[in-house]
């Protein structure tokens, strides 16, 4: 039984793609043809042209292709280009050196049908034809970047780097994409993990890059900026556990050299901590506060921008969470560091100006001083990041 047709889109980014670009289109449109045959719906394919000068335009146009230029440069920039063109529920998207064959995408949109918002081709459980994937890419970089991205973000694509994936119109306007380079595909898969979307995988076949010149994939540079972006959508990872780290040795290394009598060293198994571990631990003390409020930041953020959803814990921090609370609180600290040095000031007065033997002391009313001001004014900066509201539960 036919269903009312629904319109599919295969969108190929293009930069002076002339050696190939036609046998690209003319694949996509066969797709398209057994797609209409076995779904029932119709479609088109959309050249996003990036300022090709080979000729590109016309041979795609020529092969049965709608062309859209885009004159913002990049990977991601092209196909957000093609992807706002479009008019399809279904989006496929594909490289156009004829690496991918877009018939491959038939099972890609039955996928959708059956729900699932994003599909991803796997190239592992596919084939990998010879010469198709440089040995640092196959046996390094994608499964490690894979891996960290399994770690980091809870979900089971097994291949997060494949060029060829369909998505729902819906989805591509949930995840408000904003990458213009090639780290767009990062950003596609970490934002479907974390808004929780239905994310299947099909098999798919890579073969060797028909162009015969360079790519314009840099392994070294576009996989280290994956892994940075994998990372800045990760404030877990990135500033919350680091500064749990350094604030639990911080703080046990301050408590215990405060705790030891005058000047005497602490003894720690055969090492002998002074007075400048106290500066040293007073410094991880500092930075941890300072990192973990940019974690903070981070999260606000981004629920405040829909791509993560707020956990219970962290949805009853931010409903009690109030601009005046950051302010007292910080107060409440500041007045604690000066109320400990001046009892020390006072102390050390009464003993006519001795010898003052209270370093690690006051380096530890300086910490919580110090502490007490960056938690008052990131309470302002909350505020901002929150919609420039008091109450932080406004991003809820």
């Amino acid at each position: 039984m036919r269903i009312d047709p629904i319109s599919v889109a295969f969108v190929l980014p293009c930069l002076n793609e002339a050696k190939t670009i036609e046998w690209c289109v003319g694949r996509a449109r066969e797709a398209l043809a057994l797609i209409e045959k076995t779904y029932g719906l119709t479609g088109e394919v959309i050249v996003a042209d990036n300022g090709s000068t080979d000729g590109s335009q016309a041979l795609a146009e020529a092969a049965g292709a709608r062309i859209v230029a885009v004159p913002e440069k990049g990977y991601g920039a092209a196909l957000m280009g093609g992807f706002r063109e479009a008019r399809a529920q279904y989006l496929v998207m594909g490289d156009s050196d004829c690496s991918y064959d877009f018939v491959e995408a038939l099972p890609m949109i039955g996928k959708l049908l059956e729900g699932a918002d994003l599909c991803m081709g796997n190239r592992f459980k596919g084939e990998i034809k010879p010469g198709a994937m440089p040995w640092k890419n196959r046996y390094i970089g994608n499964p490690v970047l894979s891996g960290i991205l399994r770690l980091l973000y809870r979900t089971r694509i097994g291949d997060s780097h494949c060029g060829l994936r369909a998505l729902t119109r819906n989805a591509f306007e949930r995840m408000n994409l904003s990458s213009t380079g090639m780290e767009f595909a990062s950003e596609m898969v970490l934002k479907s993990a974390l808004m929780q979307m239905n994310v299947a995988e099909v098999p798919v076949t890579l073969s060797p890059d028909k162009r015969g010149r360079p790519p314009h994939l840099n392994p070294w540079r576009d996989g280290m900026r994956h892994l940075i972006y994998m990372f800045l959508l990760s404030p877990g990872w990135l500033f919350l556990l680091p500064a749990a780290v350094m604030f639990a040795g911080g703080a046990l290394l301050l408590g215990l050299l405060v705790a030891t009598d005058g000047s005497e060293p602490l003894r720690i198994g055969g090492f002998r901590f002074g007075d400048h571990w106290a500066i040293v631990a007073s410094g991880a003390l500092i930075i941890s506060a300072q990192t973990a409020l940019m974690g903070l930041f981070a999260l606000v953020y981004g629920y405040r921008e829909g791509y993560r959803t707020p956990g219970r814990l962290a949805t009853m921090f931010l409903r009690a969470s109030r601009l005046q609370y950051w302010l007292l609180f910080g107060m409440v600290l500041i007045a604690l560091g000066f109320g400990f040095a001046l009892r020390i000031t006072l102390g050390w007065a009464e003993s006519g100006y001795g010898s003052l033997e209270a370093m690690r002391s006051l380096i530890a009313c300086s910490t919580v001083i110090v502490i007490g001001a960056q938690v008052f004014f990131s309470g302002f900066l909350l505020s901002i990041v929150a919609g420039n509201r008091s109450r932080h539960s406004a991003v809820l």
